[in-house]
């Protein structure tokens, strides 16, 4: 059985209205804060991730035209770049 299709008119991210903004409550007045956790993403690893980290972010000039040159073969460009230079330090 296919699921049916929306009406034409159906909009799944409608703009708020001001009635909306009128209506809408900070989370903590819904729920408390064990769920809340649940909803929010902590930054880097899951809890319990055994995983080191194997990335180090840093700031880099490089010149204009190299950057152009990855970002032209589209999305991925940072690993082509990361292996390049993997492949160019021996690694």
């Amino acid at each position: 059985m296919s699921k049916p299709k929306p009406p034409h008119d159906f909009d799944e991210n409608p703009e708020w209205t001001e009635e909306d903004f009128g209506l809408a409550r900070p989370a903590d007045e819904l729920f408390d804060a064990e769920r809340i956790a649940l909803l929010v993403r902590q930054p880097g690893r899951p809890k319990g991730s055994t995983k080191a980290d194997s990335k180090q972010q840093v700031a880099l000039r490089l010149d204009r035209e190299v950057i152009e040159k990855f970002k032209a073969a589209g999305p991925g460009w940072q690993t082509r770049m990361n292996d390049a230079l993997r492949r160019a330090a021996g690694l």
